[in-house]
């Protein structure tokens, strides 16, 4: 594996780009309606509504790499938030309470609010 070592930061700036992409698809569906889930037309001026725009707005963020360490630290924050509220409650095991995803995206970004968005990136130009 050390023959990937050398696109290191190239990979960082791939996961960083896909975690973007994909956290934000619960923006644009908690806001946009698209695509339609359960979560679709929720108000703005609820908790879930809050993170909707928080998952939209930080997400792209994220993507383009713009104010890319604070945008997800506040995603990491975000999704922390969510997982104690809405998954904790139902036990311990996050396979069973179905928090494995948004543990994960909690930790995914705090490693990009830790390590930077790599370099292809708005930041970085």
């Amino acid at each position: 594996m050390d023959a990937l070592s050398r696109y290191r930061p190239q990979i960082l700036s791939i996961l960083r780009i896909m975690a973007g992409l994909l956290v934000m698809q619960h923006g644009t569906t908690k806001l946009l309606h698209s695509p339609e889930t359960q979560l679709s037309g929720v108000s703005v001026f609820g908790m879930v509504g809050i993170a909707g725009i928080i998952e939209l707005v930080c997400g792209a963020l994220v993507v383009v790499g713009f104010k890319t360490r604070i945008a997800a630290f506040l995603l990491s924050g975000m999704t922390a938030v969510a997982y104690f509220m809405v998954h904790a409650p139902n036990g311990f095991f996050p396979l069973l309470n179905g928090g494995e995803l948004v543990a994960l995206y909690s930790f995914v970004f705090l490693y990009i609010a830790a390590a930077g968005p790599g370099p292809i990136s708005i930041d970085r130009r």
